[in-house]
């Protein structure tokens, strides 16, 4: 799992890999994530995605986010990460208008393409690739241009009315009821929550929730629910001058210990270290 104090001004990577695991994760970087192939269930915050070939998500910095394979024997994707920050600074031109509003307005969008427009995206992100591994002379500015160019074509996609975009999918009785046990846990994980309240919150049985949602997500509820906690402390560690103890009773923990051993388990870096090297990254800014 990357630090989400790691930003970087601008990465892009072509992947078919099979990862081993696929965990809940945030990045300080705003991502571009375009699906290329495979069965995939793609979970932001508390929306669920069936992806298609051809889907674009845009991710505003420090989205809960994870995929979830169907299959495992096929995901190819391409995703982007830039430094909004950096991209504000040195790349966004005066000339155009602010290539960041589909990403600072909209938020965690997915985004369906016509073929015309997929076959133009599939082209520019193949010459990222290959500029980002160039060696040549100037291949680092020529990316930079290639990257405006995906950014403008984005920006000029999402203009439309957020409805006129299209984003047709189709969503089993499953999946919804999956999609409202995340609500539920979205409303509710800084209280004492257990599968009896998400049960009679719901009105199904607590073991069909519990096996639909490690269906559809490769999580369990509880396990899901820990993440979403580590993803609060992780914000209010960064954004507030709160004591560890008291952010850890924030987001829903019961004993301060169980706190620290899951945030070290989750972020592979204790809580303080997490805060103290985000402050590193803000001085360095």
């Amino acid at each position: 799992m990357s630090s989400p104090t790691e930003l970087i001004p601008f990465t892009i990577n072509f992947n078919k890999d099979i990862p081993d695991q696929l965990i809940y994760h945030t990045h300080l970087s705003y991502e571009i994530y375009y699906f290329h192939a495979g069965k995939v269930n793609y979970l932001i915050n508390d929306r669920i995605y069936k992806l298609e070939s051809g889907d674009m998500i845009l991710m505003h910095g420090m989205t809960l986010h994870k995929a979830h394979l169907e299959q495992n024997d096929r995901y190819e994707r391409t995703i982007i990460h830039f430094d909004p920050f950096y991209f504000t600074q040195n790349l966004q031109p005066s000339y155009v208008p602010d290539l960041l509003v589909p990403f600072n307005k909209l938020k965690n969008i997915r985004i369906s393409f016509n073929e015309p427009i997929r076959n133009e995206i599939e082209s520019i992100l193949h010459k990222l690739v290959l500029l980002q591994k160039s060696a040549e002379p100037f291949a680092t500015q020529r990316s930079h241009m290639v990257l405006l160019e995906l950014m403008l074509l984005i920006y000029t996609q999402c203009e439309q009315p957020l409805q006129e975009i299209k984003q047709t999918q189709h969503i089993s009785t499953k999946e919804i009821h999956v999609q409202n046990i995340i609500s539920y846990i979205e409303e509710h994980y800084t209280q004492d929550v257990s599968l009896q309240h998400i049960q009679q919150a719901l009105h199904l049985n607590k073991f069909y929730l519990s096996k639909s949602f490690k269906e559809i997500t490769g999580n369990t509820i509880f396990q899901y629910m820990l993440e979403r906690r580590i993803y609060a402390a992780k914000v209010l560690l960064i954004n507030s001058s709160n004591n560890i103890t008291s952010i850890s009773y924030e987001v829903g923990f019961k004993h301060p210990a169980h706190f620290s051993r899951s945030f070290k388990l989750v972020t592979g870096v204790t809580a303080e270290q997490y805060r103290k090297q985000y402050s590193i990254h803000e001085k360095n800014h």
